[in-house]
């Protein structure tokens, strides 16, 4: 994810972020959050709140960002909406103890897993997504019977102000913080210990986060960007696939970390595939994307600055249009683009779609894997052939055929990048197992004692027996 600077409208002071922290941990400690119940409590109560308030949380999201109330509903609301759902069907099969089976040796016993809640989690949100970024997460933490504290971004502050107001309302805020501020209150609270820190946004600041939580040896998870491909095969349904990267490119003004960042395809592919670009951005924006109400603005006049920038000397087949003032970026096509170009050395994080040409699907994979592994890679292609290349020979947080973004938004899939695009993963059941500790519970009963095979001394006898019950063991294994 790429980065954008402005400054906080109203800072909490550093020692109220610190004993907000501290009070939600007392919490915590006291047992509150532990019983099924309360979970479920909080989760109906998170689901209230969005349908009660998606008013509120549309005008939020349209201040911020200007999106549209139903970019707003399909991208924000109802992601959170169906992870809360998913949730609520699947919780209590989650908790459920797992038993395993246990070696010969230490029979009879019984051996199971238990999951319990790791403690206090802290979740930093990122503007680009301001309400599914920052309660997608609160889902699992909810679930898995954690208190937390969360950390809205300032560059989103209508969205911001708004959950700080309703989460409160709707939660046990005994068990809930809502910690607004800056620069100088996500430090307040990385100074304090917490059970997990979550974090969105990005790579420099992942850096500052996982440097912060190794100081008290708190787990991370890490959700952040990076440059995520598209590859179109020569054989695939342009039309089709035109529109769809469109979409997925342009979804908040291309202020996703799971857009595609760029295209890979042959010469003659990518020729044909512009016009179909072209068609694809009228027909959702019409002639003129700035007066189109469906199309959003760059979070802050420094990120659209950044944007004019990299298209500086750039020939844009399409678009290429920026108001600094306005924060437009207007869809921007760079076709044949230079693999050296400043487009190509950073995540875009904007409407920009550069085209690099590549001979066939071979090279574009290894374009792909000799860079900095993906948050997300898409392949248009019906060949079998190129999707078991891709699926073989690539390695990203996520990889999606004929459609991009779209793992994002199914609750049985885990999210998250792998390398330098994240670590961890959440959604569904991986959100409650990342706030999670997996306990392992061995019980045996104290008589008759069993167990005289593993007392000294040792005997040539009890070594005989040893060798047989390792021997079975290993035939088993290998007839499995």
């Amino acid at each position: 994810m790429s980065e954008a600077t402005t400054q906080p409208t109203e800072e909490m002071n550093t020692p109220d972020a610190a004993a907000e922290a501290r009070r939600v941990r007392s919490a915590f400690a006291s047992g509150l959050t532990k019983p099924y119940a309360w979970r479920v409590e909080q989760l109906r109560g998170l689901r209230r709140m969005l349908i009660d308030n998606q008013d509120v949380l549309e005008r939020a999201l349209h201040s911020d960002l200007g999106k549209h109330p139903t970019e707003a509903q399909v991208s924000e609301i109802g992601i959170v909406v169906g992870e809360v759902d998913y949730t609520l069907r699947h919780l209590r099969g989650w908790l459920r103890p797992r038993r395993v089976s246990i070696p010969l040796v230490l029979a009879p016993a019984s051996a199971r897993t238990v999951f319990e809640p790791l403690g206090t989690v802290l979740i930093l949100g990122p503007w680009n997504y301001p309400v599914q970024l920052m309660l997608a997460p609160l889902v699992g933490a909810l679930a898995a019977g954690n208190a937390v504290v969360l950390k809205p971004s300032e560059l989103a502050p209508a969205t911001s102000a708004a959950l700080a107001a309703l989460l409160p309302v709707y939660l046990d805020e005994r068990a809930l913080a809502v910690v607004e501020g800056g620069a100088d209150a996500a430090t307040a609270l990385l100074s304090e210990r917490f059970d997990h820190i979550f974090f969105t946004g990005s790579t420099r600041v992942g850096r500052i986060v996982a440097k912060a939580a190794a100081e008290h040896l708190t787990p991370v998870t890490l959700e952040l960007g990076g440059k995520s491909p598209a590859f179109i095969d020569d054989s695939v349904d342009l039309a089709t696939a035109a529109r769809r990267l469109a979409w997925g490119k342009l979804l908040n003004a291309g202020q996703t970390c799971v857009a595609p960042d760029y295209v890979l395809a042959t010469r003659a592919t990518a020729d044909a595939l512009v016009p179909l670009l072209r068609e694809a951005l009228a027909e959702f924006y019409g002639d003129d994307p700035a007066r189109s109400p469906d199309y959003g603005r760059m979070v802050t006049t420094d990120h659209t600055a950044r944007m004019r920038d990299l298209l500086a000397g750039e020939n844009a087949a399409i678009g290429g249009e920026v108001s600094v003032d306005d924060r437009y970026v207007a869809p921007t096509v760079v076709n044949g683009i230079d693999r050296d170009a400043p487009l190509m050395r950073e995540e875009i994080f904007g409407p920009v779609l550069p085209i690099v040409h590549v001979s066939d699907a071979a090279d574009a994979v290894s374009f792909i894997t000799a860079r900095e592994k993906p948050l997300s890679l898409y392949v248009f292609s019906d060949d079998d052939a190129v999707r078991r290349l891709f699926t073989r020979d690539t390695s990203s947080g996520g990889l999606g055929f004929n459609v991009p973004a779209a793992h994002l938004g199914v609750p049985g899939l885990p999210f998250g990048g792998v390398g330098a695009s994240g670590m961890g993963a959440y959604h569904g059941e991986r959100s409650f197992t990342t706030f999670s500790h997996a306990k392992a519970v061995l019980s045996k009963s104290l008589g008759p004692d069993t167990m005289a095979l593993l007392y000294p001394p040792f005997t040539a006898a009890k070594n005989a027996i040893a060798r047989r019950i390792i021997a079975r063991t290993g035939r088993q294994a290998g007839d499995a």
